[in-house]
């Protein structure tokens, strides 16, 4: 299959989101950039269309997706028993990287969107791309973030491409997404709400709106049951050497160096800007040190481009995990399988 990439230059765009759009009602995919990472979209109502991403990705069956909407009122259009907290959260924080848990109209999406769950993750994103063609098409889109499963999400057309260039017909290229990690995932169907994946709208962001919120223990570990989130349950953010992570201090990470070094091993180093003299063979610098939100913006750019290395590990430098640094350590986190690289 050819894969053609769509540049959006602001003129003419109309036309690429109508491309796109017709793809989708065709039951095609098409890749997309959202304020948070790429996705991989799909009509949420069309169960062979919803089935090709599950294939393209190499994603688990049980693993829900979050549909994308156009509009907060479609709210009521795909959810029943809608609690007040939606439509406040929705006011608040739409559009943007808040994905809402709520019932599921029945009958409504195809049953793999849901993976069996009487719920389903809807989202308003803010991305004039996403938006342009949630509006052209007329769909809930169905998206993923458009990566192999597992790896670290794409922030860039380019990353698209390298995962999924010959599986998916359409890649609109809106460059660079801003924020680089995905949205909160807020189920709304517990009490009190719950978050289950952390993301740039946090916690004390919610509180004031709707009042008393839970960090699920979910959001670490779904063990053996069907998570109810994207994120939750499965291996993910990781490039293919084995990450640890390390505290972001020069001489702790100059003597790690070292000492992996007379082992015979190839180090790549994810770290903030200015850690460059540290020995390391490679070194992908993620945002200033004490800017979380510049660190989310190139997590996912530097770890993928640990895979264009020989490196056989990977250290990564941890953040202060205040605001949204507590989403930046969650996906850390899960790419190290929570090792920490002790001197």
């Amino acid at each position: 299959m050819e894969t053609v990439i769509s540049q959006l230059k602001g003129e003419s765009d109309e036309t690429r989101f109508s491309d796109a759009a017709e793809i989708l009602k065709k039951g095609g995919l098409v890749a997309f950039p959202t304020e948070t990472v790429y996705g991989l979209g799909a009509d949420a109502t069309n169960e062979e269309a919803v089935a090709a991403i599950y294939r393209a990705k190499g994603r688990p069956s049980d693993n829900p997706l979050i549909v994308h909407i156009g509009t907060a009122d479609e709210i009521g259009r795909y959810a029943v028993k809608v609690p007040d907290s939606a439509w406040k959260c929705a006011e608040a924080f739409w559009p943007g990287p808040l994905t809402l848990i709520v019932r599921a109209k029945p009958g409504v999406f195809a049953p793999s969107v849901t993976a069996g769950l009487d719920t389903v993750g809807l989202r308003m994103p803010s991305h004039p791309a996403a938006l342009g063609l949630l509006k052209t098409s007329g769909l809930p889109v169905a998206a993923p973030s458009a990566n192999t499963s597992g790896k670290p999400s794409p922030t860039r057309a380019e990353h698209v491409a390298a995962d999924m260039g010959g599986k998916i017909p359409y890649i609109l290229d809106g460059g660079p997404t801003g924020i680089g990690i995905e949205s909160t995932v807020l189920d709304l169907t517990s009490e009190p709400p719950a978050i289950l994946r952390p993301g740039a709208v946090t916690a004390d962001m919610l509180r004031p709106v709707i009042g008393e919120v839970s960090q699920s223990a979910e959001a670490a570990d779904a063990g053996e049951e069907a998570p109810r989130a994207p994120g939750m349950k499965y291996t993910h953010y990781s490039p293919d050497a084995p990450v640890w992570l390390i505290e972001p201090d020069r001489n702790q990470i100059r003597n790690a160096v070292r000492r992996l070094k007379e082992e015979g091993r190839r180090i790549a180093l994810v770290a903030p800007e200015g850690f460059g003299e540290t020995g390391a063979d490679w070194y992908f610098p993620t945002g200033r040190q004490n800017d979380p939100a510049s660190v989310s913006g190139e997590l996912y750019a530097s770890l993928r481009a640990c895979d264009g290395t020989d490196a056989d590990i990977v250290l990564a430098a941890t953040v202060d995990d205040a605001g949204i640094g507590g989403a930046v350590m969650n996906r850390l986190n899960k790419a190290a399988a929570g090792r920490m690289f002790r001197v």
